[in-house]
C-alpha cells in the first residue's frame, strides 16, 4: 500500500508542479476555451491541461518501472507500456483538439485506435465474470474492449462542464476501484500485493489531485479533451486489467454482489459520466442531430436550472458519486442488512440535495436598510 500511496502523491506533485507551466503554454499556443452559450465558465480560461496530467502519470509510472514491487508488472508482460503509449496518444488527440477544435469522426477515429492499440498488446476483456467465468471470442472481446475504451473517454469528456467536476469525480471514483482491486489481490496472492489495475488507479488519482487545485471554482485552466479522454482511458484499462482475474466466490459472502461486482463496480464509479453520456446521446438522436453535436442539457446544466449554485452542483455529483462507488464495495465487509441500511441513508441525502436547492444556498447577507420597518 505504501507504494501505491507514495505513486499516487508522486503523480499528483508532477501535475500540480507542471500545470503553471502548460497554462503559460496553452496561453502562447491560443489553445483558449472561449465563452459560448452553453458554457457555465465567465471568462476565457487556458486548455490543454491533460498534458500537465499526463506528465504525472509518465513519471509516476516510469518510477514504479524500477520499484522492485512493481517492476514484474512492466518486465513480464507489454501491457503496462501500451497503455502508456495509448495514453499519450490520446492526449496528443486531445491536445489537438483542444487547439483547433477537431471534428467528431477524427477524434473518434483516434479514441479507436488508440483502443485498437491496447488490445493489440493485450489490454483487452477475454473473459467476463458472468455465471462464473465466461470465456469470450476473439471478435467478441476486440469489440467490448473498443467500446468500453471509447464510451468512457466519452463519458468523462462530457461530463467535464463545471470547474473540478470531471477531475473531482474521477478522483473518488478512481479511489474505489483502487481499494476494489487492492482487496483483490490481496485476497489471490499472501505474498505479492502488484496489480496493473491498483497502479493505474492510484497514478489516475495521483493527477486528478495534483489538478484540481487549479481547476476548482474560478479555475485557472481546464483540462480539455486531452485531460478527460486520458482519464477515461486510463479508467478504462484498468477495468480491462482487472476483468478475468476475478474468483466470484472469492469476493465476498454476498454472492450475487460478489459475482457481479466486477461489472457493477465501474459502471458504479462513472455512473455520473456513464448518465450524462447515455442521456446525452438519446436526446440528440432523438431530435436528429449527431450524438457528438454540443448542447446545454447536460446533467450540470439541469442542477444550475433547479437553482443550484454551481459549486453545489459540483458537490452534488461529488455526492452520488460517493454513495454509488462506494455503496458498491460495502457488500465486501459489511452483511447484507447493513448494506442496504447504508444504501438508503445515502440515497436520502444525495436526493435532498439534488432536489432541495434553496435549503444548500448561501444567505444573502441581510443589510440594514432590510430590517427597517417602511
Amino acid at each position: 500500500m505504501r507504494i501505491y500511496l507514495f505513486l499516487l502523491l508522486l503523480a499528483a506533485a508532477v501535475t500540480f508542479l507542471v500545470t503553471p507551466g502548460v497554462r503559460l503554454l496553452a496561453r502562447r499556443l491560443g489553445a483558449m476555451t472561449a465563452v459560448r452559450d452553453r458554457d457555465v465558465h465567465e471568462a476565457v480560461t487556458p486548455r490543454l491541461g491533460g498534458l500537465a496530467m499526463f506528465a504525472g502519470v509518465l513519471c509516476a509510472m516510469l518510477v514504479a518501472s524500477n520499484v522492485p514491487f512493481l517492476e514484474g508488472l512492466f518486465r513480464d508482460s507489454r501491457q503496462p507500456w501500451a497503455i502508456l503509449a495509448a495514453a499519450g496518444l490520446v492526449c496528443l488527440l486531445g491536445a489537438a483538439d483542444d487547439k483547433w477544435d477537431l471534428d467528431w469522426v477524427t477524434k473518434l477515429a483516434g479514441q479507436v485506435l488508440a483502443a485498437l492499440l491496447l488490445a493489440w498488446q493485450g489490454v483487452s476483456l477475454v473473459t467476463l465474470p458472468i455465471n462464473g467465468v465466461t470465456v469470450l471470442s476473439g471478435r467478441t472481446a476486440l469489440i467490448l474492449t473498443v467500446l468500453v475504451v471509447v464510451v468512457s473517454m466519452n463519458a468523462v469528456n462530457f461530463v467535464d462542464g463545471l470547474d473540478g467536476l470531471a477531475a473531482g469525480v474521477m478522483a473518488i471514483g478512481g479511489s474505489a476501484f483502487f481499494l476494489y482491486a487492492y482487496l483483490l489481490t490481496r485476497d489471490a496472492s499472501a505474498d505479492d500485493y502488484s496489480s496493473l489495475a491498483a497502479l493505474l488507479t492510484a497514478v489516475l488519482i495521483g493527477a486528478c489531485l495534483g489538478f484540481l487545485p487549479h481547476n476548482l471554482t474560478r479555475a485557472r485552466i481546464f483540462m480539455g479533451d486531452s485531460g478527460s479522454m486520458l482519464l477515461g482511458l486510463m479508467l478504462a484499462a484498468s477495468t480491462i486489467a482487472v476483468t478475468g482475474q476475478v474468483d466470484p466466490a472469492r469476493l465476498s459472502g454476498a454472492d450475487f454482489f460478489g459475482q457481479f461486482l466486477p461489472i457493477l463496480l465501474p459502471i458504479g464509479v462513472m455512473i455520473v459520466p456513464f448518465l450524462d453520456f447515455g442521456l446525452a446521446v438519446l436526446r440528440r438522436i432523438g431530435s436528429g442531430r449527431s450524438p457528438f453535436h454540443a448542447d446545454k442539457a447536460h446533467l450540470h446544466h439541469r442542477l444550475l436550472s433547479l437553482g443550484h449554485s454551481k459549486r453545489t452542483a459540483v458537490l452534488i455529483m461529488y455526492t452520488w458519486t460517493v454513495v454509488i462507488s462506494v455503496g458498491l464495495l460495502l457488500p465486501l465487509v459489511l452483511p447484507l442488512r447493513t448494506v442496504y441500511a447504508c444504501w438508503a441513508l445515502g440515497l436520502m441525502i444525495a436526493v435532498l440535495l439534488t432536489f432541495d436547492p434553496l435549503r444548500w444556498r448561501p444567505r444573502r447577507p441581510r443589510k440594514d436598510s432590510d430590517a427597517r420597518t417602511p
